[in-house]
C-alpha cells in the first residue's frame, strides 16, 4: 500500500562544482534547513572531480562555498564522471547517484531549487519511482515522414523489454505528447538508487552509443536524462506522480531553474526563500560574485524591475515566448 498515512524518511542528492551549480547548491541548502528543519535524512552533494570526462576543466567548490555547504549539514562527496562530464553536464546526475546508499529511499533534486515547505512531511510511496511533471513537449520532434511520436516511444519501450501499452495515458489522442510518460528530470525519487542508477547508466549510455533506427533523426542532447528516465522509471514499477507528490513542484520545492525565470512567474514564497538564502551572512559574500544575483537580489531589480513587466496571470503556455519577454525587457541574466 503506498505510504500515504506517515513520511519516509529520505535521502536527498543535488550536485555541485565552481560556478553557477554552488550557488545554486547553496540556496538549495539553506532553503532546505530553514524551511525543512525536521528533515532527518541525509544531504549528500556529488562533487565532480576535474578528471575523467571534466578532465581540463576546473570543477572544485570554494573553500568559502564548501564550507557553508557542510555548515548546513550536507555532505560533499567527490566522483569521477566516467562517461559524460564536460561534453554533457546533465549526465552528472546519472553517474553520480551511484553515491548514495543502497536500499534507503531518495530524491534527487536539480540545484536550482528551493525548498519552500515541511519536506519531511512529503508522504510519498517510494517503492513507486517517479518524477517531476513540471515539463513541456520538447522531445521527440518526428519528421514530416515518420516515425511518429507514438512509433518512436513505442520502439524504445521496445529495445528495452517494457510493456509499452501500460505506460500510456489513455486518454490523450496518439501521437499527443501527453499520451506517453515524458518527465523533467529535476526531481525523481525512488526505494533504492543503486538498481535505480545502474539502469540509468546502462541505458543511457546504449541510447547515445546506438540510437537505432526509430531514434536516427532525433536529437539526444540535452534530452538524454529525460528520454531514458521514463524508461526506467516504468522498469522499477512506477509512473505518473500521483496526488501525494504534488508538493514538489508546488508548496515544498520550487524548481526556478534561472533567476529571472525565478522572478518572472514564481511564487513569493519560492522567491522569499532565495531572498533569505542569500542575505545568510556567509552566502552573500559568495553570492554576490554571481552577476545575475547581484543584479536581481542584491540590487532588488528582480523586485522592482523584472517581475511588475510580467503579467503572471497570464504567463505564456510555453517557457521561450516568457523567455523573450524578459530578454526584451532586458534581465536575461544568466
Amino acid at each position: 500500500m503506498p505510504h500515504t498515512s506517515a513520511a519516509t524518511r529520505f535521502n536527498i542528492l543535488i550536485v555541485a562544482q565552481a560556478g553557477r551549480l554552488e550557488y545554486e547548491a547553496l540556496i538549495f541548502a539553506d532553503s532546505l534547513r530553514r524551511n525543512a528543519p525536521d528533515w532527518r535524512g541525509r544531504l549528500i552533494v556529488a562533487e565532480p572531480r576535474s578528471d575523467g570526462a571534466w578532465r581540463g576543466h576546473a570543477t572544485a567548490l570554494s573553500d568559502a562555498g564548501r564550507a557553508a555547504l557542510i555548515a548546513r549539514g550536507a555532505e560533499i562527496a567527490p566522483f569521477t564522471a566516467r562517461h559524460f562530464g564536460a561534453d554533457w553536464p546533465n549526465g552528472n546526475k546519472i553517474e553520480a547517484l551511484s553515491l548514495l546508499p543502497a536500499g534507503e529511499p531518495f530524491i534527487f533534486f536539480d540545484s536550482d531549487t528551493v525548498v519552500t515547505g515541511p519536506l519531511d512531511r512529503l508522504a510519498a510511496d517510494f517503492t513507486r519511482p517517479s518524477a517531476s511533471m513540471q515539463r513541456e513537449g520538447t522531445w521527440p520532434k518526428p519528421p514530416l515522414y515518420g516515425p511518429e511520436v507514438g512509433e518512436i516511444w513505442h520502439a524504445l519501450y521496445n529495445r528495452f523489454g517494457l510493456d509499452f501499452d501500460s505506460s500510456l495515458d489513455q486518454e490523450q489522442p496518439v501521437n499527443h505528447w501527453e499520451r506517453y510518460v515524458y518527465f523533467n528530470a529535476g526531481w525523481f525519487l525512488g526505494a533504492d538508487p543503486q538498481p535505480f542508477a545502474a539502469r540509468y547508466l546502462d541505458w543511457a549510455r546504449a541510447l547515445r552509443d546506438d540510437p537505432g533506427e526509430a531514434l536516427a533523426t532525433q536529437e539526444l542532447f540535452p534530452w538524454l536524462d529525460q528520454i531514458v528516465l521514463p524508461l526506467v522509471i516504468h522498469s522499477l514499477g512506477g509512473g505518473r506522480p500521483g496526488p501525494e507528490l504534488s508538493g514538489l513542484d508546488g508548496k515544498l520545492t520550487c524548481h526556478w531553474r534561472k533567476l529571472p525565470l525565478l522572478y518572472a512567474r514564481e511564487s513569493e514564497a519560492a522567491i522569499r526563500a532565495v531572498e533569505q538564502a542569500a542575505a545568510e551572512p556567509d552566502l552573500r559574500p559568495i553570492l554576490e560574485g554571481w552577476k545575475p544575483a547581484q543584479a536581481l537580489i542584491y540590487d532588488q531589480n528582480g523586485r522592482r524591475e523584472l517581475r511588475p513587466r510580467i503579467d503572471r496571470k497570464n504567463l505564456p503556455l510555453r517557457e521561450q515566448p516568457l523567455r523573450q519577454q524578459i530578454k526584451r525587457a532586458g534581465w536575461w541574466l544568466v
